[in-house]
């Protein structure tokens, strides 16, 4: 059969990204539209890459390690964070060791893992890469206040939920912490003891604690 004929085939028609069905379907856009924003993101680290002689999940893993507490930075968990292989991010971490831009420190009980922090030129590969997103946030920006907060609201619902359904594996905001309850449609945080309003649920807490699945 010509490819000009599979391509119209049923199986091909039901399809996020196929033009047709984004008309009429709204999600199918929205997902679309997210595809389109992970691309930014791809190209800019990218960018930032090639400045540095590092590759994108390098680059990731250095500016995670400098903003996160160090029971955070282990090879287990920053697979989890960055949903790769731990392989993948031991390959990464023994070349970012190779550079002098890491330290690895094995003061835990188990002789086998250690925990990561940055080094000098660590630091100052971090100063140079982490406003990658930059151009992204700079479009962001021109959004209305009231814009900002309810695209905030559904993104971060959405992450919550993508983590419930075992699509994202890590995710440390509000509506899975175990401080975190609704009451009367009032969301509230028992660690702070004080009401939240929708633009102050955080997408990455320092205090999260996830809260028992039922």
């Amino acid at each position: 059969m010509p490819v000009e004929q599979i391509s119209t085939g049923f199986f091909m028609k039901e399809s996020t990204f196929n033009p047709k069905q984004q008309e009429k379907d709204i999600s199918s856009k929205i997902v679309a539209g997210l595809e389109r924003v992970s691309e930014v993101f791809k190209i800019l680290l990218w960018e930032k890459a090639k400045i540095v002689g590092l590759s994108p999940i390098q680059i990731q893993i250095l500016i995670f390690i400098a903003f996160h507490k160090q029971n955070l930075c282990n090879v287990s968990h920053l697979a989890k964070e960055f949903n790769v292989t731990k392989p993948t991010v031991s390959d990464a971490v023994r070349i970012l060791d190779k550079k002098k831009l890491i330290i690895k420190d094995f003061s835990s009980s188990d002789s086998r893992s250690y925990s990561i922090s940055l080094s000098d030129l660590g630091n100052d590969i971090v100063s140079r890469t982490n406003d990658f997103s930059n151009p992204l946030k700079k479009e962001v920006n021109n959004f209305s206040q009231s814009e900002l907060e309810s695209l905030f609201e559904t993104l971060s619902q959405l992450i919550y939920k993508l983590n419930s359904n075992g699509i994202l594996s890590i995710q440390r905001t509000c509506y899975g912490c175990k401080f975190y309850e609704k009451n009367n449609q009032v969301d509230y945080c028992n660690l702070l003891q004080k009401e939240l309003l929708s633009k102050e649920i955080r997408l990455d807490c320092p205090e999260f604690e996830e809260k028992a699945r039922g």
